[in-house]
């Protein structure tokens, strides 16, 4: 998993739970790496499990509903990292059918061995999207959080329904409607 995921999870915490709840995961959580993080490092996803359930632990919040926060704060991260992304787009269902087909392959070109998640369109028409997410590391919560904060962004009232695939959570669709 690319460090800017580790980088902008620390600075999620310090925002909402302070510098020293930060500092609390890092000597409470076992990371093979140390809790030391850059942004374009790659480390295990085991690590960012292992700080969300400590986290969730620590705060007594859901690793459910902090993965969703987490998903609200990295979009916002995105918008300004990757503002190109968003050019000419002016809807989220727009943007969200251009994660695998655009957005992914252009992430893929910096950081070739960054392991994506997979967004297939299952159905699309103007009130209706339906995506299937892939992926090993089971963080569809995140996935939520990032759609919601796309509709936020876009100004768009979009209902989204998760349902699980597999029962593990590897594979998940999602039902956005207008």
């Amino acid at each position: 998993m690319k460090g800017i995921v580790f980088t902008e999870f620390f600075e999620m915490v310090e925002e909402r739970f302070g510098f020293e709840m930060s500092n609390q995961l890092v000597e409470d959580t076992e990371l093979k790496s140390g809790g030391v993080y850059t942004a374009v490092g790659t480390y295990s996803h085991h690590e960012i499990v292992a700080l969300v359930v400590k986290l969730s632990e620590k705060t007594e919040i859901e690793i459910p509903k902090l993965l969703n926060v987490f998903g609200h704060h990295l979009f916002g991260v995105f918008v300004k990292a990757y503002h190109h992304f968003f050019v000419g787009v002016d809807n989220c269902f727009d943007f969200f059918k251009n994660i695998d087909n655009y957005i992914h392959v252009e992430v893929l070109k910096l950081y070739p061995d960054a392991e994506l998640p997979k967004f297939e369109i299952e159905e699309s028409s103007n009130n209706k999207l339906v995506l299937v997410y892939t992926s090993v590391r089971r963080m569809s919560d995140l996935a939520v959080g990032l759609m919601e904060e796309a509709a936020n962004h876009f100004n768009e009232d979009i209902t989204i329904t998760k349902e699980l695939i597999t029962p593990d959570g590897d594979s998940v669709r999602f039902i956005l409607t207008k």
